[in-house]
């Protein structure tokens, strides 16, 4: 068990993974976001490329995933996906804390990310792992922007928010 860098060749499994990691979501009611559709191979290309994907790898598979970003000059959770076979083994904390020393390696102050609020393994999630709520006058244009995008695609329906941890 452990975190290495996403390669290319793992992009065909963790499309499947985040497929995977959706369907939690049918279980509270939020059926389209269970069904929505992983970022394209193109762009976990991208991410793989620029070193910002990491996945948490057991018996020689990825079981769960991290995409980061950087957005107005702090870290970003773009997603953290984990397997449901896997889940509630801290596979997710062990990303997150991966990401958290690659921002202070760079000498970014914080991470953020942007989350469902009511969502037990989200916003209060992310909460006992030590990120906090913005309010709307401390989100940065970047994350105004990222939640724009969000509406878009239609995942306001149900409550969301951003986070910061500071490092």
């Amino acid at each position: 068990m452990t975190v290495r860098p996403a390669r290319e060749a793992d992009i065909p499994v963790l499309r499947s993974l985040e497929r995977a990691a959706g369907q939690p979501f049918l279980a509270i009611g939020m059926t389209s976001v269970a069904q929505d559709e992983p970022p394209s191979a193109a762009t976990l290309s991208g991410f793989v490329a620029e070193g910002r994907a990491w996945v948490y790898e057991v018996d020689g598979r990825p079981v769960a995933y991290l995409l980061a970003e950087v957005v107005d000059g702090n870290g970003h959770v773009e997603q953290v996906s984990v397997h449901p076979d896997h889940a509630r083994r801290r596979l997710g904390r062990v990303l997150i804390d991966h990401l958290l020393e690659w921002a202070r390696r760079r000498d970014l102050p914080a991470v953020t990310l942007t989350t469902y609020t009511e969502v037990p393994w989200n916003g209060p999630y992310y909460e006992r792992c030590g990120f906090r709520y913005l309010t709307e006058a401390e989100e940065t244009p970047g994350l105004r922007a990222i939640r724009a995008a969000e509406l878009a695609h239609g995942l306001d329906r149900w409550p969301r928010a951003c986070m910061r941890l500071d490092l």
